[in-house]
């Protein structure tokens, strides 16, 4: 039976059922994934639409610039938002996150002209690369172990939420003889943001940073809220809290510190900043961002030229992905993130080569069977993407990297994430215009490299807390640990189980491993 208190350290807006929180809790995540993968459909959709390429005057580069400068907003944001989630914490930096976003939102849907337009969007993506910090460290650090691998998936699911709600409006608008063809779906983007701040009053703060900053009743409540109905006496969540206590104690005392220098001062943080980075890149080199933004492209080259089939395809393209990575997530903690991660890269290597064969054999043909081949096979890949790395975006990364560098770590993931998006959003229509068929080959080989990579260098994470995790790398149990320097400290003298969960402990000299 949960313990009721009247004054509780958390928020009396926060609900006692820990069911209802948790789903809260992921609400106030996904909506932020959600306007991420609406940016990505609703710019695919304008693309096509005449009224917004006539009313800007676009060009090839124009067209791409004005896709990619989310990427280069997110890219900027995340050489900040480490710090400002360590610093602010993880809720008020989603609040600020949100707020950018929303003045993003009102710029894009006001633009008089295209440098008002790439502002926004610049502004969009600035929000949003702050959003993509904070709100899988928070999701992490708040969810039951048993729900972090479903919830962390969940939330870059909702990537296709939001792009289906996208495609669908972009569709219903095409027919406006105006520019509301295309303000109209950018207005909308700014209400995923303002449901965020909505629920945020319900939520309680991460547990482990509340740790962090001594604020330990108001963690234990927290903590009770998620895995407990809030019983604060319960085993489960006592040995949690426990734990957590000892987990950071054990990194402060090691001398580790809230910041980017933290990342790569050890060699078991650099390792955990390979993995991380790897994820960052190949979640967006392996040609899912070809097809993201620039379907319509795609489909030009495949044969498939008329605007209403274009944006028929995307709606039921976005349905499709959505369904195979909720699966990809209800599975990720039965399979592991390994094998999530393999089987996705193997399937995805395969029909992107078949995509650029059929481009090269009945791209621009009329022939039938070639052009509904071409569009099967860009299906196939994407559902393959779908399966493994979208829920795995966000899940592998805040899982190998520990609290110290979590926040920091998520920042410079967020960068190189965002860099690389740049890259393939910039340069793909470009290539794409130069050698046609060639860019999906090229694409092909590199999605080889990521296979071996994942083979050979990823350690597995399924079925751990988040300071389970940190011994995969550390070598180091932090709750013995800690009982062992408080043995040492006592002399052999009996330690009171009070002393052993209060007492700020000298621990034994620093053990840098892999």
């Amino acid at each position: 039976m949960a313990t009721r208190q009247d004054n509780r350290h958390i928020s009396n807006l926060v609900p006692r059922s820990s069911s209802v929180l948790i789903v809260l809790l992921i609400f106030t995540c996904m909506v932020q994934s959600a306007t991420y993968g609406y940016d990505g459909s609703m710019m695919n959709g304008l693309n096509i639409l005449p009224s917004y390429t006539d009313y800007f005057h676009l060009n090839t580069v124009s067209i791409a610039l004005n896709t990619s400068i989310v990427g280069i907003g997110n890219a900027v944001a995340g050489l900040f938002n480490g710090p400002l989630c360590d610093y602010l914490g993880r809720k008020k930096t989603l609040f600020y996150a949100s707020c950018i976003t929303i003045i993003g939102v009102a710029i894009q849907s006001a633009a008089q002209n295209i440098g008002m337009f790439i502002a926004g969007r610049f502004i969009i993506g600035f929000g949003v690369g702050i959003s993509c910090t904070a709100s899988p460290t928070y999701l992490s650090e708040c969810v039951p172990a048993k729900w972090r691998a479903f919830t962390l998936g969940m939330y870059y699911d909702f990537w296709y939420v939001g792009a289906l709600i996208a495609a669908g409006i972009t569709y219903g608008t095409a027919e406006m003889d105006s520019t509301w063809a295309w303000r109209t779906p950018s207005i909308v983007q700014g209400v995923f943001s303002i449901i965020c701040l909505v629920i945020l009053p319900f939520v309680p703060e991460s547990p482990r940073w509340l740790v962090h900053k001594g604020r330990n009743q108001e963690s234990l409540e927290g903590l009770a809220a998620t895995h407990s109905n809030g019983d604060t006496t319960d085993a489960e969540v006592q040995t949690q809290f426990d734990e957590i206590k000892c987990a950071i104690e054990w990194e402060k005392n090691q001398g580790e510190k809230l910041t980017m220098f933290e990342t790569v001062r050890t060699p078991s943080n650099r390792k955990r900043m390979m993995l991380a980075f790897s994820v960052a890149i190949f979640s967006m080199m392996s040609g899912n961002n070809i097809i993201s933004y620039y379907l319509g492209d795609m489909l030009d080259n495949a044969g498939v030229t008329n605007t209403t089939t274009q944006l028929e395809i995307n709606i039921i393209l976005n349905c499709f992905c959505l369904v195979v990575s909720i699966i990809g997530s209800l599975y990720a903690e039965r399979l592991g993130r390994r094998f999530l991660a393999i089987s996705s890269t193997t399937l995805l290597t395969i029909f992107i080569f078949i995509i650029g064969a059929l481009t090269k054999i009945y791209g621009g043909s009329t022939n039938m069977s070639g052009i509904y081949g071409t569009v099967a096979s860009i299906f196939l890949f994407q559902g393959s993407y779908s399966f493994g790395w979208t829920p795995l975006s966000v899940m592998y990364p805040p899982e190998v990297l520990h609290f110290s560098i979590r926040a920091n770590g998520m920042g410079l993931y967020t960068f190189v994430a965002s860099t690389f998006g740049l890259l393939a959003t910039f340069a793909f229509p470009i290539g794409l215009e130069k050698i046609g068929w060639k860019i999906y080959m090229i694409n092909g080989v590199w999605d080889v490299i990521e296979l071996l990579f994942v083979i050979f260098f990823w350690v597995e994470t399924k079925g751990k807390t988040l300071e389970e995790i940190d011994e995969l790398f550390d070598g180091v149990n932090r709750r013995d640990a800690r009982d062992l320097a408080l043995l040492e400290k006592n002399a052999g003298e009996p330690i009171d189980g009070e002393e052993v969960f209060e007492t700020q402990v000298v621990m034994p000299s620093k053990k840098d491993s892999m």
